[in-house]
Order: structure tokens, then sequence, then C-alpha cells
């Protein structure tokens, strides 16, 4: 685990950490007082200090032996939802705002109807958790975090094609639009789509599924602004080099749809996910398969969301095999 700062496009480390285990996936809280690191061990809290620095909570001991394949804490502060791939559910763990650490020992459970655990997110207005679940589709799960069981009934959105494996998944900042990531949802030999659906209804837009330049869209990330979502492909046809796509968002009348940039963007090898750091200035790409671990950049002067490559970073070791990121909000 590695702890990074950057300042005016430099990077410096600010320390390493040892894992009890190999990593699944990272999250900050909402309030950017903890960090949640999921591991094949269990699950661990980190408090943030103001330096950035970690300091291992919970007695050191893992809040929950769930290997979560993905994770993120609602906005109260006081849920963490994981999902654990193998396990057909969704589990909510009860927290301590101001310690990071469980109210409970009971974790809360809604079943899916998949248990192929790819990514998870949960809405803005913390009203939905979405679960994609590779050839299972994607989950729409209600939540209510006022509830001792903030789980309701479950949805389905099954991939475009039969096919296909939903891989990611995301809503904009201002809940207008759900946004998943499929394999062979497009025609040609970059076939991965991104699929576009207004929120408040689960309704595809007109001209989704979009072309995502690459074969598989495993990190979707919605800028802070709104205007622009980009989607990390994990590889493109006959290369494992990972390449960005990006996409102007528009709306009229309420009537959204998506214009594809005129330009991708290069990242690493066999990119697998995207952040945005809390100053909304860069634009970070964590990269398995290395070449480099860490890609970093800003948005262009000249050309209207375009991003300029600005770091490119080792982030240990190799072969490192960056599989999660997480910035601060």
């Amino acid at each position: 685990l590695v702890a990074l700062y950057v300042n005016a496009g430099t990077l410096t480390t600010i320390s390493t950490y040892s894992l009890p285990a190999a990593p699944l996936a990272l999250t900050i809280a909402p309030n950017n007082a903890f960090l949640y690191v999921s591991t094949i061990g269990g699950i661990y809290v980190y408090s943030i200090a103001s330096t950035g620095k970690l300091i291992l909570g919970n007695s050191a001991a893992a809040i929950s032996s769930d290997p979560a394949q993905a994770m993120q804490v609602d906005a109260t502060d006081s849920w963490l939802i994981e999902a654990v791939s193998g396990s057909a559910g969704v589990f909510a763990i009860p927290i301590n705002p101001a310690t990071g650490v469980p109210t409970s020992t009971t974790e809360q459970t809604r079943v899916l109807p998949a248990s192929t655990i790819q990514q998870l997110t949960i809405s803005p207005d913390n009203t939905y958790v979405f679960v994609a679940m590779g050839s299972g589709g994607t989950a729409a799960v209600p939540f209510t975090s006022a509830n001792a069981n903030p789980f309701g009934t479950v949805s389905t959105v099954a991939p475009v094609n039969s096919a296909g494996s939903a891989l990611s998944v995301a809503v904009d900042p201002s809940d207008r639009l759900l946004y998943i990531g499929e394999t062979a949802a497009t025609a040609g030999s970059n076939s991965g789509g991104l699929r576009v659906f207004v929120f408040s209804t689960l309704t595809e837009v007109s001209g989704s599924p979009y072309a995502t330049s690459g074969l598989a869209p495993y990190s979707i990330l919605p800028e802070a602004g709104g205007t622009y979502v980009y989607v990390a492909n994990r590889q493109i046809n006959g290369s494992s080099s990972g390449v960005i796509a990006g996409y102007t968002v528009s709306a009229s009348n309420s009537t959204y749809s998506l214009s594809a940039l005129g330009s991708t963007f290069s990242a690493g090898t066999q990119t697998v996910a995207l952040a945005e750091d809390n100053t909304k200035n860069f634009i970070f790409a964590a990269n398995n398969g290395g070449s480099p671990d860490l890609t970093g950049y800003v948005f262009d002067t000249t050309n209207a969301g375009y991003l300029d490559t600005v770091i490119s970073s080792s982030t240990g070791t190799d072969p490192v095999q960056a599989s999660a990121i997480a910035a601060a909000h």
C-alpha cells in the first residue's frame, strides 16, 4: 500500500505500508478521515492524518473477514458497503463516523442474482447501490441509510449483448446519469461499450452503448463538474496496452447524449482504475501491468476535455501489479 502526495504536478511518496495479505480494493470515506483496504484476508481500516500518513486502526485487526472485491462508504459515513466475488450478496457494515470501526459485528445483507462481482458504487444522493456482476449484468439496489437493513428490493440491468459482461459502474456527480461499462457491447474489433441510463428512471438514452475504443472498460470516471466522463479500457485489440476514452455530456430539456472526444489517451499496460484528486486538477490511472504503474493527467488548456500526461511513475519494485486507487475527496 502506497500513500502519495501530488503538488503542482510533482508526485511525492508519503509512505509505504505492508499489508497482511494481497490487496483487492480501496475506498476513502467521504469525510476523508478513513481509508478502507480490502485484502484476501479481510478488510482493514486506517485513519488518515493531516499529513496524509496512515495509521492502522482497530488494534491492527480486520474489521471484517470478507475479501471484498469492491466497496464504498455511504454519504453519511455510517455504512461500509461491500461485495465479495463468489458470494451472491451485497453487504453493509455499520461503522462509527468518528472512529471508522464497526458499531456491530452483524452485517446486513441483500442477495444478488449473480456472484461474479466486478465493481460497486453508491449514487451521490445515497439512494442506490449499483453492482457490476459480469455476465450477470448490473444490480440496482435501493438504499436507505437510516434503516436497520439499508437495502431494498434488487432489480437487474442485463448486459446489452448476451455474450457481454458488466465490468464497471458509476453515477455522475449530479445524479443525472448511470454509466455501465460492458464487454461485447458495440461492433468492431474493440467492442467495449459505455451504456448510459437516466438515473431517475433507469431508462437507456438514445445512442447508448457508446464505443470505448477498447475491449474491457474496467473503470468509469465522471469528472466532478459533470461535463465529461472517462472510461479506462484494460486493453485494446491485439495489445495489452490500456487506453482512456473521453466523452462530452450534453443535456437538452432533460434529454441526454454523449459525444466522443476527438482523441483517446494512452495509459500503461492493463489499465484497471481511475481517480480524480480533490483539487479537481488531476486524473490518475492505475495500470496493473505497469509501464508505468501510475499515470497522472491534467486537463488540456486548448482542447476541452482532453488529457495531458504529466506524471508517469512507478509505485514500488516491479512487478507491482497495481489493482486499485483512491483519492481524497
